[in-house]
């Protein structure tokens, strides 16, 4: 009798792994007070896959039983789900979200100099652009200080010299990197994307990509020109955004 009890016990066993095991697709709804339930992200914490919601709040994507889904959106409360054996074999599985309100006064155009690619960390001061000749220049006048009388050359002036400059090329470096990704996200999504889909103000805009490209995830998913895993990305950097601005008003 123990025997027969241990075989089914182990045999339950099986079956529950074996389901916690299975690949599921999930059709899930997302319902909300807000209007436009498009562009409502939906995130797999285990797989990392992610799929964007149609007009109709409509999603879909694979899952396993205890896989956490995240939910993001401009315009939405985040929200945690951890999906459920029922879950995961319901027809329609709906979920209900928390419409997110941002108040923001009034903007105007040059209210705020002050965000620029200086104050967002970016630069430390604007970056000069020279000429071939004023490089040629550069190098050339930069190293009169570090010879000696009779022509002889200190050593701690070129080491000085070598390393700052090094440092100079590498921040120019990566301010060139910068402008490039910007105007590749401005190419591929145009302006009209950040106002009326990410509900960027207009005048917000340019500090917005400045602020965007700061991003170590959208620099990655830029490099492999992933123009889904881009929009997601920046409509979490929009949102981050969004609330770093209503709190400088």
């Amino acid at each position: 009798m123990k025997f027969k009890l241990l075989c089914l016990s182990l045999v339950c066993t099986f079956f529950v792994q074996a389901q916690d095991d299975e690949l599921y697709f999930l059709k899930g709804r997302i319902v909300s007070q807000i209007k436009e339930l498009n562009e409502i992200y939906v995130t797999n914490s285990r797989s990392e896959s992610a799929a964007a919601t149609n007009g109709s709040g409509d999603f879909s994507l694979f899952v396993k039983v205890g896989d956490t889904l995240k939910f993001s959106g401009l315009q939405i409360v985040p929200k945690k789900m951890v999906l459920s054996s029922n879950d995961v074999v319901k027809t329609l599985l709906v979920v209900a979200l928390q419409p997110k309100v941002f108040e923001l006064s009034e903007v105007k155009v040059n209210d705020h100099p002050e965000i620029n690619a200086v104050s967002l960390g970016i630069l430390q001061k604007p970056a000069k652009k020279y000429t071939p000749a004023e490089r040629r220049l550069k190098t050339a006048t930069s190293l009169d200080g570090a010879i000696g009388f009779g022509g002889v050359m200190s050593l701690d002036p070129l080491i000085n010299w070598i390393s700052g400059r090094t440092a100079m090329l590498k921040k120019e470096l990566e301010v060139e990197k910068h402008e490039r990704l910007k105007k590749k996200i401005e190419n591929y999504f145009g302006e009209d994307y950040f106002i009326s889909t990410l509900k960027i103000p207009a005048e917000y805009v340019n500090g917005f990509l400045f602020y965007a490209v700061e991003d170590e995830k959208l620099v990655q998913v830029a490099s492999e020109n992933n123009k889904s895993l881009m929009q997601f990305q920046l409509g979490e950097i929009a949102v981050k955004y969004l609330e770093l601005i209503s709190q400088k008003e």
